[in-house]
This record gives structure tokens, C-alpha cells and sequence, in this order.
């Protein structure tokens, strides 16, 4: 992925210094794969941003992208990634919710395959565009309900879901692979965790990691 492909615009704020500081925030944070970091670093979070934020990109905080999205604050997207990754020795992962593409950015080059579901087919449509600017061709799409997921395609090694569900989607959880791997916001706003499912032989395991705060998964297209 190279800045000179995108058409960079304000190129003193993407410095390797100002990036830099991000990377270590997120070290401090307890951030330890030096994949995710290196995307992290990498990723010019900057065009996934409206203009007039271009110069807050590299804060560890959520920004507005539009019709009521957010781009998720650089940790969530590091800790989730590092989280769904951890042992993971699958190929394909299953994103609901593509947003402005910030999350398939970073976690394209380490896995072979992504399918992402975006319920807002315009906003799916502008950051394809972005993504295959930036040279990330490994991503198919659909617009659709994340609720309902991606059958066609599955099941999914993995799977990592961008908005908070008010509970974990049945039909999410059918198509994870055995032994695969769902990280998912769940609960109402201000009340919501970070949770990874582990798909075992007869069951389902849940960890909570945390709290977080996202935009909720609404059903429909």
C-alpha cells in the first residue's frame, strides 16, 4: 500500500514521527503483535477521513465519517485485529460492518481472504473505490444486514463485527468455522463489551475484553 498510489493530500501531518507516537500509544496500551502495530504504522488513516479531520487522523480516537459512522479509534482496531488473530490459522474472515474501510485495511495483508457486509451500499461503494486506490484487492463486497451475514461464503474462520449487536447474531455464530474465532461488540450504548466467541465442538466459549463504545448493528439494508 504506497501513499503515492492515493493522491496524498497533507503530507506533514502522515510524518514517520507523528505515526510513530500513535504505534507507541498503543504499546503503552498493552498492543503487543508487531503485525497489527506494522499496519497500524502502515495504513494512512488520513483518507479514511473527511478532510477537514485529515489533521486529528493519527489520534487514538473514534472520528465521524458521515451518515451517522464512525471511524473506530486506532486501539479498538488494533486490539480487535490482535484479538481475532491470535492463533488464528485460518484464511478467510467474514467483516460486518465495512464503514469507510479503515478495519479491512489493516487487516488485509495478514489474512487471505475477506468478505465485508456493509448495510449502507453507498458507503460501500466510496470505500471500495478508496481500498482498491490503496492496492487492497483481497476484499469482496456485499451490501446488505450484517445480522444476517454473508452465507455464500462461509463458514468463515473468522469473523469481526464493527458495530454493537444487542446480543450475538445466531446467524453470525452458524457461520463461524469450527475452532474459529467472532470478535463482537455486544450490549446496549454505554453498556457495551468487547467479546470474543470461540466456535468448539458442541459449543460456543465467550471472553470478555473490555469495554467499548460503537455504533449499534441495525438490521436491514
Amino acid at each position: 500500500m504506497t501513499e503515492a498510489r492515493a493522491g496524498i493530500r497533507g503530507i506533514g501531518m502522515t510524518s514517520a514521527r507523528t505515526r510513530d507516537r500513535l504505534v507507541q500509544r498503543l504499546v503503552d496500551q498493552g498492543i503487543r503483535s508487531t503485525d497489527v502495530l506494522a499496519q497500524i504504522r502502515n495504513v494512512p488513516r488520513h483518507l479514511f477521513v473527511d478532510e477537514a479531520l485529515a489533521s486529528r487522523a493519527y489520534e487514538d480516537t473514534a472520528l465521524p465519517i458521515g451518515l451517522g459512522q464512525t471511524i473506530s479509534q486506532p486501539f479498538v482496531v488494533a486490539r480487535m485485529t490482535e484479538a481475532l488473530l491470535d492463533g488464528f490459522d485460518g484464511e478467510t474472515v467474514l467483516e460486518i460492518g465495512t464503514g469507510c474501510g479503515y478495519q479491512t485495511a489493516v487487516l488485509s495483508p495478514l489474512v487471505r481472504k475477506i468478505y465485508t457486509v456493509e448495510r449502507l451500499s453507498e458507503l460501500q461503494r466510496r470505500t471500495r473505490e478508496r481500498l482498491h486506490r490503496l492496492g487492497v484487492y483481497n476484499v469482496q463486497y456485499r451490501p446488505g444486514d450484517g445480522w444476517e451475514g454473508w452465507p455464500k461464503y462461509g463458514p468463515y474462520d473468522g469473523i469481526i463485527v464493527t458495530a454493537a449487536a444487542t446480543e450475538l447474531p445466531e446467524k453470525l455464530l452458524q457461520q463461524l468455522a469450527p475452532g474459529g474465532r467472532m470478535i463482537i461488540p455486544v450490549g446496549p450504548p454505554g453498556k457495551q463489551d468487547l467479546t470474543l466467541v470461540t466456535r468448539m465442538a458442541d459449543h460456543f466459549e465467550q471472553v470478555s475484553l473490555g469495554a467499548v463504545s460503537f455504533v449499534p448493528l441495525v438490521p436491514g439494508k
